[in-house]
Protein backbone atom coordinates (compact mmCIF):
# COMPACT_ATOMS: atom_id res chain seq x y z
CA UNK A 1 0.00 0.00 0.00
CA UNK A 2 1.20 3.50 -0.82
CA UNK A 3 1.45 5.88 2.06
CA UNK A 4 -0.06 9.35 1.95
CA UNK A 5 3.40 10.85 1.50
CA UNK A 6 4.18 8.56 -1.43
CA UNK A 7 0.87 9.38 -3.10
CA UNK A 8 1.57 13.08 -2.73
CA UNK A 9 5.07 12.56 -4.20
CA UNK A 10 3.75 10.65 -7.22
CA UNK A 11 0.94 13.15 -7.82
CA UNK A 12 3.14 16.23 -7.51
CA UNK A 13 5.98 14.82 -9.63
CA UNK A 14 3.60 13.58 -12.34
CA UNK A 15 1.71 16.88 -12.58
CA UNK A 16 4.98 18.83 -12.66
CA UNK A 17 6.62 16.65 -15.34
CA UNK A 18 3.59 16.19 -17.62
CA UNK A 19 2.42 19.77 -17.18
CA UNK A 20 5.79 21.27 -18.12
CA UNK A 21 6.19 18.85 -21.04
CA UNK A 22 2.84 19.98 -22.46
CA UNK A 23 3.23 23.70 -21.76
CA UNK A 24 6.85 23.93 -22.93
CA UNK A 25 6.31 22.50 -26.43
CA UNK A 26 7.51 19.00 -25.56
CA UNK A 27 5.58 17.51 -28.47
CA UNK A 28 7.25 19.88 -30.92
CA UNK A 29 10.71 19.16 -29.53
CA UNK A 30 10.05 15.43 -29.84
CA UNK A 31 9.29 15.84 -33.54
CA UNK A 32 12.46 17.94 -33.88
CA UNK A 33 14.54 15.15 -32.32
CA UNK A 34 12.88 12.47 -34.47
CA UNK A 35 13.47 14.29 -37.75
CA UNK A 36 16.97 15.47 -36.79
CA UNK A 37 17.89 11.98 -35.63
CA UNK A 38 16.75 10.37 -38.86
CA UNK A 39 18.57 13.01 -40.92
CA UNK A 40 21.72 12.61 -38.80
CA UNK A 41 21.74 8.80 -39.02
CA UNK A 42 23.06 8.53 -42.57
CA UNK A 43 25.76 11.25 -42.21
CA UNK A 44 26.92 9.62 -38.98
CA UNK A 45 27.27 6.20 -40.61
CA UNK A 46 28.99 7.69 -43.66
CA UNK A 47 31.53 9.45 -41.45
CA UNK A 48 31.93 6.40 -39.20
CA UNK A 49 32.39 4.00 -42.10
CA UNK A 50 34.96 6.26 -43.76
CA UNK A 51 36.91 6.57 -40.52
CA UNK A 52 36.69 2.80 -39.95
CA UNK A 53 37.97 2.11 -43.47
CA UNK A 54 40.82 4.57 -42.92
CA UNK A 55 41.77 2.70 -39.73
CA UNK A 56 41.45 -0.72 -41.40
CA UNK A 57 38.23 -1.86 -39.69
CA UNK A 58 36.67 -3.43 -42.76
CA UNK A 59 33.87 -5.28 -40.96
CA UNK A 60 32.50 -2.09 -39.45
CA UNK A 61 29.47 -1.61 -41.70
CA UNK A 62 27.61 -4.82 -40.83
CA UNK A 63 28.39 -4.44 -37.13
CA UNK A 64 27.26 -0.82 -37.03
CA UNK A 65 23.93 -1.74 -38.59
CA UNK A 66 23.49 -4.62 -36.13
CA UNK A 67 24.26 -2.45 -33.08
CA UNK A 68 22.05 0.45 -34.15
CA UNK A 69 19.03 -1.51 -35.41
CA UNK A 70 19.03 -4.57 -33.12
CA UNK A 71 16.78 -2.78 -30.61
CA UNK A 72 14.27 -1.60 -33.24
CA UNK A 73 11.17 -3.59 -34.21
CA UNK A 74 11.93 -5.61 -37.38
CA UNK A 75 9.15 -3.89 -39.34
CA UNK A 76 10.82 -0.53 -38.66
CA UNK A 77 14.46 -1.57 -38.85
CA UNK A 78 14.32 -3.75 -41.98
CA UNK A 79 13.66 -1.15 -44.71
CA UNK A 80 15.91 1.47 -43.11
CA UNK A 81 18.75 -1.01 -42.59
CA UNK A 82 18.58 -2.01 -46.27
CA UNK A 83 18.85 1.62 -47.34
CA UNK A 84 21.76 2.15 -44.94
CA UNK A 85 23.59 -0.82 -46.46
CA UNK A 86 23.11 0.63 -49.94
CA UNK A 87 24.50 3.99 -48.85
CA UNK A 88 27.49 2.55 -47.02
CA UNK A 89 28.61 0.41 -49.95
CA UNK A 90 29.51 3.56 -51.92
CA UNK A 91 33.27 4.02 -51.98
CA UNK A 92 34.54 7.41 -50.82
CA UNK A 93 37.90 8.95 -51.58
CA UNK A 94 39.57 9.83 -48.32
CA UNK A 95 38.91 10.66 -44.72
CA UNK A 96 39.44 14.40 -44.94
CA UNK A 97 37.25 15.12 -47.95
CA UNK A 98 34.67 17.89 -47.84
CA UNK A 99 31.78 15.42 -47.98
CA UNK A 100 33.00 13.45 -44.97
CA UNK A 101 33.63 16.59 -42.92
CA UNK A 102 30.13 17.77 -43.83
CA UNK A 103 28.77 14.35 -42.82
CA UNK A 104 30.37 14.70 -39.37
CA UNK A 105 28.87 18.18 -39.00
CA UNK A 106 25.37 17.11 -40.03
CA UNK A 107 25.62 14.08 -37.74
CA UNK A 108 26.33 16.44 -34.84
CA UNK A 109 23.02 18.21 -35.58
CA UNK A 110 21.26 15.21 -34.08
CA UNK A 111 23.26 15.68 -30.87
CA UNK A 112 22.38 19.39 -30.83
CA UNK A 113 18.67 18.55 -31.10
CA UNK A 114 19.01 16.35 -28.01
CA UNK A 115 20.85 19.15 -26.19
CA UNK A 116 18.13 21.72 -26.86
CA UNK A 117 15.38 19.35 -25.73
CA UNK A 118 17.28 18.38 -22.56
CA UNK A 119 17.95 22.01 -21.66
CA UNK A 120 14.24 22.73 -21.90
CA UNK A 121 13.27 19.58 -20.02
CA UNK A 122 15.76 20.24 -17.21
CA UNK A 123 14.71 23.91 -17.25
CA UNK A 124 18.25 25.26 -17.29
CA UNK A 125 19.82 28.25 -19.00
CA UNK A 126 22.74 27.29 -21.26
CA UNK A 127 25.41 30.01 -21.26
CA UNK A 128 28.11 27.89 -22.89
CA UNK A 129 29.50 29.15 -26.17
CA UNK A 130 28.20 27.88 -29.51
CA UNK A 131 31.71 26.77 -30.43
CA UNK A 132 32.05 24.69 -27.26
CA UNK A 133 28.65 23.05 -27.78
CA UNK A 134 29.35 22.21 -31.41
CA UNK A 135 32.81 20.82 -30.62
CA UNK A 136 31.28 18.74 -27.83
CA UNK A 137 28.66 17.39 -30.26
CA UNK A 138 31.37 16.53 -32.80
CA UNK A 139 33.29 14.85 -30.00
CA UNK A 140 30.24 12.72 -29.19
CA UNK A 141 29.99 11.72 -32.86
CA UNK A 142 33.66 10.71 -32.85
CA UNK A 143 33.31 8.82 -29.55
CA UNK A 144 30.24 7.03 -30.90
CA UNK A 145 32.19 6.01 -33.98
CA UNK A 146 35.14 4.68 -32.00
CA UNK A 147 32.79 2.89 -29.60
CA UNK A 148 31.00 1.03 -32.38
CA UNK A 149 34.36 0.15 -33.92
CA UNK A 150 35.39 -1.32 -30.57
CA UNK A 151 32.11 -3.21 -30.43
CA UNK A 152 32.83 -4.57 -33.91
CA UNK A 153 36.09 -5.96 -32.61
CA UNK A 154 34.41 -7.42 -29.52
CA UNK A 155 31.72 -9.14 -31.57
CA UNK A 156 34.40 -10.79 -33.66
CA UNK A 157 36.42 -11.72 -30.60
CA UNK A 158 33.52 -12.96 -28.46
CA UNK A 159 32.82 -16.23 -30.33
CA UNK A 160 36.53 -17.09 -30.24
CA UNK A 161 36.63 -16.44 -26.51
CA UNK A 162 33.54 -18.61 -26.02
CA UNK A 163 35.11 -21.51 -27.95
CA UNK A 164 38.24 -21.33 -25.80
CA UNK A 165 36.13 -21.15 -22.65
CA UNK A 166 34.03 -24.13 -23.76
CA UNK A 167 37.14 -26.29 -23.87
CA UNK A 168 37.78 -25.48 -20.21
CA UNK A 169 34.16 -25.22 -19.05
CA UNK A 170 31.75 -27.16 -21.34
CA UNK A 171 28.72 -25.90 -19.40
CA UNK A 172 29.21 -22.43 -20.86
CA UNK A 173 27.78 -23.61 -24.18
CA UNK A 174 24.33 -23.80 -22.57
CA UNK A 175 24.33 -20.03 -21.95
CA UNK A 176 26.56 -18.44 -24.59
CA UNK A 177 26.37 -20.49 -27.76
CA UNK A 178 25.16 -17.75 -30.08
CA UNK A 179 26.51 -14.41 -31.19
CA UNK A 180 23.02 -12.90 -30.84
CA UNK A 181 23.38 -13.09 -27.06
CA UNK A 182 26.51 -10.94 -27.16
CA UNK A 183 25.05 -8.57 -29.72
CA UNK A 184 22.00 -7.81 -27.63
CA UNK A 185 23.99 -7.56 -24.42
CA UNK A 186 26.45 -5.10 -25.93
CA UNK A 187 23.72 -3.10 -27.68
CA UNK A 188 21.81 -2.68 -24.39
CA UNK A 189 25.00 -1.72 -22.55
CA UNK A 190 25.81 0.91 -25.18
CA UNK A 191 22.27 2.30 -24.97
CA UNK A 192 22.37 2.61 -21.17
CA UNK A 193 25.83 4.20 -21.26
CA UNK A 194 24.72 6.67 -23.94
CA UNK A 195 21.69 7.72 -21.87
CA UNK A 196 23.87 8.42 -18.84
CA UNK A 197 26.34 10.44 -20.92
CA UNK A 198 23.59 12.52 -22.56
CA UNK A 199 21.78 13.34 -19.31
CA UNK A 200 25.01 14.19 -17.48
CA UNK A 201 26.91 16.30 -19.99
CA UNK A 202 24.67 17.48 -22.82
CA UNK A 203 22.42 19.91 -20.92
CA UNK A 204 23.75 22.82 -18.86
CA UNK A 205 23.96 22.59 -15.08
CA UNK A 206 25.17 19.82 -12.80
CA UNK A 207 23.40 16.60 -11.91
CA UNK A 208 24.51 13.58 -9.92
CA UNK A 209 23.98 10.00 -11.03
CA UNK A 210 21.18 9.65 -8.50
CA UNK A 211 19.45 12.68 -10.05
CA UNK A 212 19.25 11.19 -13.53
CA UNK A 213 18.77 7.51 -12.65
CA UNK A 214 14.95 7.60 -12.19
CA UNK A 215 14.37 9.14 -15.62
CA UNK A 216 16.76 6.74 -17.33
CA UNK A 217 15.08 3.70 -15.77
CA UNK A 218 11.68 5.09 -16.76
CA UNK A 219 12.96 5.72 -20.31
CA UNK A 220 14.30 2.19 -20.75
CA UNK A 221 11.14 0.54 -19.44
CA UNK A 222 8.87 2.78 -21.51
CA UNK A 223 11.03 2.29 -24.64
CA UNK A 224 10.77 -1.49 -24.29
CA UNK A 225 7.01 -1.39 -23.80
CA UNK A 226 6.50 1.11 -26.62
CA UNK A 227 8.64 -0.91 -29.04
CA UNK A 228 6.68 -4.10 -28.33
CA UNK A 229 3.34 -2.29 -28.62
CA UNK A 230 4.35 -0.51 -31.84
CA UNK A 231 5.57 -3.75 -33.42
CA UNK A 232 2.24 -5.43 -32.63
CA UNK A 233 0.37 -2.39 -33.94
CA UNK A 234 2.24 -2.57 -37.24
CA UNK A 235 1.62 -6.30 -37.53
CA UNK A 236 -2.08 -6.10 -36.65
CA UNK A 237 -3.68 -2.78 -37.57
CA UNK A 238 -1.40 -0.41 -39.46
CA UNK A 239 -1.25 -0.25 -43.23
CA UNK A 240 1.11 2.61 -43.98
CA UNK A 241 1.65 1.43 -47.56
CA UNK A 242 -1.93 2.26 -48.55
CA UNK A 243 -1.52 5.78 -47.13
CA UNK A 244 2.09 6.75 -47.93
CA UNK A 245 2.95 4.35 -50.80
CA UNK A 246 6.72 4.41 -51.38
CA UNK A 247 7.29 6.62 -48.34
CA UNK A 248 5.79 4.05 -45.96
CA UNK A 249 9.11 2.82 -44.51
CA UNK A 250 10.29 6.38 -43.85
CA UNK A 251 6.98 7.34 -42.21
CA UNK A 252 7.09 4.25 -39.99
CA UNK A 253 10.61 5.18 -38.90
CA UNK A 254 9.62 8.79 -38.18
CA UNK A 255 6.58 7.74 -36.12
CA UNK A 256 8.71 5.25 -34.19
CA UNK A 257 11.47 7.80 -33.52
CA UNK A 258 8.88 10.40 -32.54
CA UNK A 259 7.45 8.01 -29.97
CA UNK A 260 10.92 7.29 -28.56
CA UNK A 261 11.72 11.03 -28.48
CA UNK A 262 8.60 11.79 -26.43
CA UNK A 263 9.63 9.15 -23.90
CA UNK A 264 13.22 10.44 -23.85
CA UNK A 265 12.11 14.01 -23.05
CA UNK A 266 9.63 12.80 -20.44
CA UNK A 267 12.47 10.94 -18.70
CA UNK A 268 14.31 14.25 -18.27
CA UNK A 269 11.08 15.98 -17.23
CA UNK A 270 10.52 13.44 -14.44
CA UNK A 271 14.12 13.86 -13.29
CA UNK A 272 13.56 17.61 -13.04
CA UNK A 273 10.24 17.20 -11.25
CA UNK A 274 11.86 14.89 -8.68
CA UNK A 275 14.74 17.34 -8.17
CA UNK A 276 12.26 20.18 -7.71
CA UNK A 277 10.35 18.11 -5.16
CA UNK A 278 13.61 17.59 -3.27
CA UNK A 279 14.74 21.22 -3.73
CA UNK A 280 17.80 20.03 -5.61
CA UNK A 281 19.42 22.92 -7.52
CA UNK A 282 21.03 22.24 -10.90
CA UNK A 283 22.53 25.71 -11.35
CA UNK A 284 23.15 27.03 -7.81
CA UNK A 285 25.36 29.87 -9.05
CA UNK A 286 22.51 31.34 -11.13
CA UNK A 287 19.99 30.96 -8.32
CA UNK A 288 22.37 32.68 -5.92
CA UNK A 289 22.87 35.54 -8.37
CA UNK A 290 19.09 35.94 -8.79
CA UNK A 291 18.62 35.92 -5.01
CA UNK A 292 21.29 38.61 -4.62
CA UNK A 293 19.85 40.75 -7.38
CA UNK A 294 16.29 40.63 -6.04
CA UNK A 295 16.85 42.92 -3.01
CA UNK A 296 18.64 45.47 -5.22
CA UNK A 297 15.66 45.63 -7.58
CA UNK A 298 13.35 46.08 -4.60
CA UNK A 299 15.41 49.04 -3.35
CA UNK A 300 15.19 50.74 -6.74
Amino acid sequence: MLTKKNKRFIRQVSFDALGHFSSDDGWAYASHIALSGLMALFPFLIFATTLASFLGAGAFTATAIDVIFDMWPPAVAGPIANEVKDVLTVQRGGLLTVSVIAAAYFASNGVEALRVALNRAYRVSDSRSIIFCRLQSLGFVLIGTVSIMAISFLLVLAPLAVKIAEQLFPEISLFANTIAFWRYLIAISVLVFALFVMHLWLPAGRRALTDILPGIVLTLIAWLAASIAFAKYLATFANYVSTYAGLASIMVAIVFLYMLSVIFILGAEFNTAIMNYRNRAQQPELEQAETTAAPKEAIR
